[in-house]
């Protein structure tokens, strides 16, 4: 289960205070996957970093009782001057797992074939998004979070296997994914919120969602 309790959080412009949440109070369960929509410029990525950890609220309670993945594409594990080989391991190690396997899998998914062993530095951004998302489904979650904001990858054998293995993963975990098109969200989740006002509004179906999500784009 991961839970809101009362919580705030804001950003200072330089001419305005932005909010995203304004005592939210929710609950996602495990095996309930959830899609969250709101605009582009809403707070989307602040949201979900603060589901994973990686923000702080303002004011108020974020409690996990569960494994609670980073987002999908999130490198701030990963050292640059390593190689990925090098980030498997060590990260391995960080989360109690075999390296060897870690290391075997991701090698495996990325398809880097002599990058692997090369400075995770010098990877494009395609193949920095292949090494994280391959690093995401090595890790075995609970719950995974994606932001649609972060870096795809253009490879279509890679597309194709880690959205196999995710399709597998999410048969027995939970997945909670925001973005600002509807239409990225039916494939993964049944149950949908809408972000608006910094309050998340939360539906027993996305379709019930997008009524909300419409009006607000809209009006």
């Amino acid at each position: 289960m991961l839970e809101f309790a009362e919580v705030s959080k804001s950003f200072w412009t330089g001419t305005q205070r932005k909010v995203i949440l304004d005592r939210a109070s929710f609950r996602v369960e495990l095996g309930n996957s959830l899609g969250i929509l709101a605009p582009n410029g809403t707070g989307k990525t602040t949201l979900i970093n603060m589901m994973s950890g990686l923000e702080k609220p303002d004011e108020g309670t974020i409690r996990r009782s569960c494994r609670v993945s980073f987002p999908l594409g999130f490198m701030g594990g990963v050292e640059n001057t390593l190689s990925a080989m090098e980030n498997c391991r060590f990260i391995a190690r960080i989360y109690g797992l075999d390296p060897d396997y870690v290391e075997a899998f991701c090698r495996w998914l990325c398809g880097l074939e002599e990058y692997f062993d090369m400075p995770v530095g010098t990877y494009s951004t395609g193949m920095r998004a292949r090494f994280s998302f391959a690093l995401l489904l090595a890790l075995d979650f609970d719950m995974y979070l994606i932001d649609e904001g972060m870096p795809g990858s253009t490879d279509v054998e890679f597309n194709r296997k880690a959205g196999e293995i995710l399709r597998e993963r999410l048969e027995k975990a939970t997945v909670i994914i925001v973005s600002h098109q509807p239409g990225v969200l039916e494939r993964l989740v049944k149950s949908a919120a809408v972000l608006k006002n910094g309050q998340l509004h939360m539906f027993d179906t996305l379709e019930e969602a997008r009524v909300l999500y419409d009006y607000q784009t809209q009006g």
